[in-house]
């Protein structure tokens, strides 16, 4: 940024005849007035030396942040923090810089950023990733203070958020109308505040945001208490002195309504706000605490004497000529609905094609509308999916004919190898893989039938998280590499096995990479025949 230097010009004629004499006092302003010039110059040589400086040391944290991250990309990312925090710097912070670069153009770096915004996270991906995070919070029960240090279970590292950060976590619920994961945030956000930590954020944004929330919760004494707190720091603060003056009234007029004989200046409770303190609202998932239990590990239904009818064993796919050698271990995961899983299924090479093969199309996983059968996004699947063909490779090839052998079931009129990678809160909710009868036109356009069986082949482990739960009959299957699972979605009879009802846990360290066949009905009436029941 250049400077412009204004300085009046005197006429001429006036000039010549102050310039010795009559304008000597002028000529002494004029000294002062270079002066000023002059500090203002070393003011403009200190701004530019303070803003290299401040870019400097951008790039020195920088270059050793991507140092650690380009290391190990998927581990960087698989910690939902440092890949809410990419989301945040890629949005906001990379943004600040060049604003302040652009205070003294530099056209290498804004070429540069030009060339590389397209790529960059927008709004939307900003926010998606703080969701993410309120619902890993939720699922594994994680208290809004164990995020910001880091500490997730199992994990222990020095990934932290700043007051700012979780400032802007609790604003991204607000903006969401869902105060619950607000409050829980703001309150963070003053916590690590008076704690001394330094902020760009003040106090009063935080109480204005926090107070409001806490208001929505319906706890009037604690909004009350906070309220005052934010008009006590800044009295002229119009919203928050009107808020209280209604705070006040509405908790009087409860107070009479309840013939209660009780001062509105009541002591809020003293207690911090964090996750228990107040209810989590209910969503549109009935079966949201057991299916968040089975992820935490909890409520796992398998009993000594269930487990007792579990083995494992060879499986050569009926006398398969290409297993008898090589047959594939087999073992049971659970009775009813019998459950297998196959060990050795995939190795790290054919893992790697695939996930080759799939990532250039990677796109966000969508799901059929039931009313319209029209395919959609939707916040209940977090992923992003690819379609790979049998003809395209020859890995692909051999392992669809790999997973006919081992089923005995045809994959001809099988879907398309499915993959999937889930990562930081990825999640798919309880779901059924089957068409049930109120949406008989679900695979239609296909022609094949309904979805008889799922084949699902996991190719990587994952730290914590991602397990496949059956919020039913409360079963919980952990990932492991180069393992598969298998089970039937139909009764013989072709009747939905509604039991099968399956979720995929939320992704809370690490990265999930799975591959799916679903197998259809047709083609199978020789391989499965109908049994004599409807539930055989």
């Amino acid at each position: 940024m250049g400077l412009l230097f204004l300085i009046e010009q005197t006429p001429p004629s006036h000039l010549s005849v102050c310039y010795l004499s009559l304008c000597t006092g002028q000529m002494t302003d004029l000294l002062y007035t270079e002066k000023e010039l002059v500090q203002s110059l070393r003011e403009y040589i200190k701004a530019e030396e303070s803003k290299l400086a401040a870019v400097k040391s951008w790039a020195t944290k920088l270059d050793a942040l991507t140092r650690t991250s380009t290391a190990d990309p998927e581990g960087y990312l698989g910690h939902p923090v440092n890949a809410y925090k990419l989301m945040k710097r890629l949005n906001t912070e990379w943004s600040e810089l060049e604003s302040l670069v652009l205070q003294n153009p530099s056209d290498g770096f804004i070429s540069n950023m030009s060339t590389h915004r397209q790529y960059f996270p927008d709004e939307e991906d900003k926010t998606g990733a703080a969701r993410a995070l309120m619902r890993l919070q939720d699922t594994y029960q994680l208290d809004s203070e164990a995020f910001s240090k880091g500490k997730l279970p199992g994990v222990h590292s020095n990934v932290i958020l700043t007051v700012d950060d979780c400032f802007d976590m609790g604003k991204t619920a607000y903006n969401d109308a869902d105060y619950y994961h607000a409050v829980l945030w703001m309150q963070q956000a003053l916590k690590q505040l008076d704690d001394g930590e330094e902020a760009v954020i003040s106090k009063v944004e935080i109480l204005d945001y926090l107070s409001y929330s806490v208001y929505q919760m319906e706890d009037l004494p604690r909004a009350i208490e906070l309220t005052r707190r934010l008009v006590a720091i800044d009295p002229s603060h119009q919203r928050a002195g009107g808020n209280l003056r209604y705070y006040e009234r509405l908790l009087l007029k409860q107070f009479s309504e309840q013939n209660q004989a009780q001062d509105q200046d009541q002591p809020a409770s003293e207690e911090p706000i964090q996750l228990g303190t107040y209810m989590r609202p209910k969503d549109h998932l009935p079966e949201r605490e057991s299916y968040e239990a089975l992820c935490r590990g909890e409520g796992v239904q398998m009993t000594e004497t269930r487990r007792s009818r579990l083995f494992c064993r060879y499986q050569d796919g009926y006398r398969n000529p290409r297993l008898l050698l090589k047959p594939m271990k087999e073992e049971d995961e659970w009775d009813s609905p019998h459950i297998v899983r196959y060990l050795e299924m995939l190795s790290d090479k054919e893992i790697e094609k695939i996930k080759e093969l799939a990532k250039p199309r990677l796109a966000r996983a969508t799901v059929r509308d039931p009313k319209t059968g029209v395919l959609t996004t939707a916040n209940y699947r977090v992923s992003k999916s690819a379609w790979l063909d049998g003809e395209e490779d020859p890995v692909i090839a051999r392992i669809n004919q790999r997973i006919e052998d081992i089923t005995g079931l045809t994959v001809d009129t099988a879907e398309l190898l499915q993959v999937a990678n889930y990562g930081v809160g990825g999640q798919y909710e309880p779901h059924f893989d089957f068409s049930r009868k109120d949406e008989p036109d679900a695979f239609k356009r296909l022609g094949t039938g309904n979805r008889v069986a799922t084949f699902l082949n996991y190719m990587s482990d994952v730290e914590a998280g991602g397990a496949t739960v059956f919020p039913d009959f409360g079963a919980a299957i952990r990932p492991r590499k180069g393992t598969s699972v298998f089970w039937y979605n139909l009764f013989r009879s072709g009747e939905g096995d509604y039991r099968t009802r399956h979720a995929a846990c939320p992704v809370l360290v690490g990265s999930k990479w799975v591959s799916n066949k679903w197998f259809h009905e047709r083609g199978q009436e020789f391989r499965r025949p109908c049994g004599l029941t409807e539930v055989d």
